[in-house]
């Protein structure tokens, strides 16, 4: 099969060597052109420093070259550019082929999800050959083969095992999942409970606070997730709770580190312009304060991380404004 994957950050580079491994002729686009010269010539992408990649994964800055031909379209760009490079991307589509999304975000302007920007760019048929990739899987780890689970969900089981068997090798292990809006909004959501622990643990808290922010996150996590049409039984798997775990505790978790940052004092422009990947959970927090409203869900988590990373609360006291709310019963929805 040939695969084109575009996006050559870290997770698009790591997907497209798993693909590679599967046995697949793969072909990457990267947005930056010296990018894609780097790998060609060096074997190694800057956003995976140290991972020797393989001589069959083809880097290109053209998207015509890497599309050409391809049976299956990886979308790997962070999900605010999503649009732009689909825009881009769509007169040299496969009419055919299924677009995978591993973008883990929410338009800020529209607050649609990945499938739906897809719908809304490429049109036609697009919703049937749709899927996402999604679960607990550090770019670096995947890369390195360290055994990895994670899921794939589309509207079809037929597609959804086919996707299932192109990604599978002995160090990748993929599960099958329908709920195409509850995959893809665990893998957003959970961004913004990673910033939330990050600052609990850059204000000095240990366990106990991680492990009731992971369980009351996940909770919000599913509330907002059944409100826009997503299954609850998906927020217990890897997408919901696997994801959450990682990118809550991993120290290679990067929305967990800009919140540990903001929990010591810094300031957010300062976190940010110290980086060269995307923090999804930055924007993400934006997006899920305006859908918590429009669907009438409480999140009292999300909305202390949209308070310090967009109102300028202090970490201190958005802590302390969750500790101190009204006594309730413990509730999942």
């Amino acid at each position: 099969m040939r695969a084109a994957v575009l996006g050559a950050g870290a997770w698009g580079t790591a997907l497209a060597k798993v693909l590679v491994e599967a046995g697949h002729d793969v072909r990457m686009w990267a947005h930056d052109p010296e990018v894609a010269r780097v790998v060609t010539e060096t074997r190694v992408n800057p956003y995976l420093a140290g991972i020797e990649l393989p001589a069959a994964l083809v880097a290109s800055g053209s998207l015509a070259e890497t599309l050409d031909g391809s049976e299956v379209v990886v979308s790997a760009s962070p999900s605010q550019f999503t649009r732009g490079v689909l825009a881009a991307a769509a007169p040299h589509l496969p009419a055919s082929a299924p677009i995978v999304s591993a973008s883990k975000g929410v338009e800020i302007n529209t607050l649609q999800r990945m499938d739906e920007v897809v719908a809304e760019v490429v049109g036609g048929d697009v919703a049937d050959r749709f899927a996402v990739i999604s679960g607990p899987s550090f770019a670096r780890e995947v890369a390195e083969r360290s055994p990895t689970a994670v899921v794939v969900a589309a509207r079809s089981d037929a597609l959804a095992e086919r996707l299932q068997s192109d990604f599978q090798t002995p160090w990748f292990r993929v599960y099958t999942n329908t709920d195409v809006i509850g995959v893809e909004l665990g893998g957003a959501l959970k961004n913004v409970m990673a910033l939330a622990a990050g600052v609990t643990a850059g204000l000095g808290y240990a366990h106990n606070t991680a492990a009731a922010l992971m369980t009351r996150g996940l909770a919000e996590m599913t509330r907002l997730g059944v409100a826009m049409g997503a299954r609850e039984a998906t927020f217990y798997g890897l997408a919901g709770m696997g994801d959450l775990v990682l990118t809550c505790t991993g120290s290679l978790s990067r929305n967990r580190t800009v919140g540990t940052r903001l929990g010591r004092g810094e300031r957010l422009e300062d976190i940010l312009a110290d980086m060269t990947a995307v923090a999804e959970g930055v924007k993400t927090a934006e997006s899920v304060h305006e859908l918590s409203r429009r669907h009438g869900v409480e999140m009292p988590i999300a909305e202390q991380v949209y308070a310090i990373v967009h109102e300028g609360r202090s970490p201190a006291d958005a802590v302390q404004a969750l500790m101190l709310r009204g006594p309730k019963p413990e509730a999942w929805s």
